[in-house]
């Protein structure tokens, strides 16, 4: 008997990462985890869905707590093996609700319903002949099953563990529920449609629909980091001043709230992100964050996150030459290129010494009396590379995570850190120099730079990037 859905129930001795595997395959950060045993006491499904439409389904269930002597009551009533099953069915019918072995007719019922078998144990615990009642328990329901060698601390114990498994299930894989990348947890969903022919089309068929998925994914988080580099581009902040007050008394208190509403901007940025990976419940260290908040506005770590001193300049040099080319254009020729030549001097100067400049401060006229005090936007033409790069280290860690971590997130402040923008061919980062240009200059190039940014997020689509 199986059932209609591919159903799975996750089960196992108490504390060797049950739940962590029905979290992961089921993108769910809301299964309950804890150290503790006996956190699981009642079967509880996980649906993994697709556009409310149900793929598969994981069936989180309590540890075995009295193998041993609910095998020994199954035992004494055995009469051949095709009745196994039988006897397992009447061990559950007699003791559910007795308070007589609660846990094991809890687990074995989802398996009695039709969900396959996921047997999960800790390669980095020993094998001991405790466990053998409970695969046997689980090989007299008929179910098809498979076991995960799950190395919580390591994988000192998995070779033993995959001897004694293979004497019970024919399929036997290690699976970190923790560090699994995404292609991994893919695989393993091929490897449930060999449990049951019935569920080979429609496991392929899930396969298929989580990849394009995690495409579509990659274009929602391109879309919102556009929307947030566009933002923060052209944002200003701003203070009414009366005729006789002195500007610079508040440009300092000014400049402040400018960059904390940029700062903002960027920390909800990046939960959008966290959101669209479905980690609603990512916890923060805000120790873990402190560099990460702080110096989008250090300008010693510009050069780090953004473009170098040389694209910086050929960036520049780049802009330059296209307003350069155009007096070459209007005049005929008759400068000899001469144009183009020196725009390019002129914008790779102004490039670099734009740099690490931020912003200005304008003092403008009200038509109704009074001043204006206006902070903003962002001077700086490397500034939307940082935060680009910002975004795709963050994203790295994000798209990495599977929905069993529930450490708090951590953005290394150590040589760990990669240059995400480095990683521009010259071609793309031109495409970018132009797109930031126009956005700068209050065109609606959102989409583009979307557009532009997608192959980047799908190529940082990976654990430990």
């Amino acid at each position: 008997m199986i059932a209609a859905v591919p159903t799975f129930a996750v089960v196992g001795h108490p504390n060797k990462g049950k739940s962590s595997i029905v979290s992961t395959l089921a993108h769910d950060d809301s299964v309950r985890i804890a150290p503790d045993p006996g956190t699981t006491v009642a079967c509880r499904a996980y649906p993994m869905r697709v556009d409310e439409v149900v793929q598969y389904v994981l069936v989180d269930t309590p540890g075995f707590q009295r193998a041993r002597r609910a095998l020994a009551w199954m035992k004494e009533r055995e009469t051949h093996a095709g009745a196994h099953r039988e006897v397992v069915e009447a061990f559950v019918a007699e003791h559910r609700g007795t308070g007589r072995f609660e846990d094991e007719c809890e687990l074995l019922t989802p398996l009695l319903e039709g969900a396959g078998i996921l047997y999960v144990v800790d390669g980095s615990t020993p094998y001991g002949p405790e466990f053998e009642a409970e695969m046997e328990i689980l090989r007299w329901t008929g179910q098809p099953s498979m076991a995960l060698i799950n190395p919580i601390e390591g994988e000192t114990h998995v070779e033993e563990w995959r001897a004694a498994l293979g004497q019970y299930f024919k399929i036997v894989r290690v699976f970190d529920a923790h560090e699994a990348p995404f292609e991994a947890r893919l695989e393993l969903l091929r490897g449930f449609g060999q449990l049951a022919e019935a569920w080979r089309g429609p496991l392929e068929d899930a396969v298929a629909v989580l990849a394009e998925e995690r495409t579509r994914v990659h274009r929602r988080v391109a879309r919102a980091v556009a929307g947030m580099i566009g933002e923060m581009l052209v944002h200003t902040a701003a203070r009414k001043l009366s005729h006789d007050a002195d500007a610079t008394l508040y440009e300092s208190s000014l400049e402040q709230k400018w960059k904390d509403e940029l700062r903002e901007r960027e920390r909800a940025g990046r939960r959008e992100v966290e959101r669209l990976y479905g980690h609603r419940h990512i916890e923060r260290e805000e120790d873990a964050f402190e560099w990460l908040e702080q110096d989008l506005f250090s300008t010693d770590h510009w050069f780090f996150w953004g473009l170098n001193r040389r694209q910086l300049i050929a960036s520049g040099a780049a802009g330059g030459a296209v307003v350069g080319g155009a007096i070459d254009v209007s005049v005929g020729g008759a400068s000899l290129l001469l144009g183009s030549l020196v725009g390019a001097a002129i914008g790779g100067a102004g490039a670099w010494w734009s740099s690490t400049k931020l912003t200005r401060m304008r003092v403008m006229q009200l038509p109704m009396g009074g001043r204006l005090l206006r902070c903003g936007p962002v001077q700086s033409a490397n500034f939307p590379y940082v935060v680009l790069g910002r975004a795709l280290y963050h994203h790295a860690r994000v798209a990495g995570r599977t929905h069993a971590n529930r450490e708090a997130l951590f953005l290394d402040d150590g040589d760990e850190r990669e240059n995400w923008i480095e990683r521009l061919n010259d071609a793309r980062r031109r495409e970018l120099d132009r797109i930031f240009r126009d956005l700068r200059d209050g065109e609606e190039r959102t989409a583009d730079l979307a557009e532009c940014l997608v192959p980047l997020f799908a190529a940082g689509d990976a654990p430990g990037v």
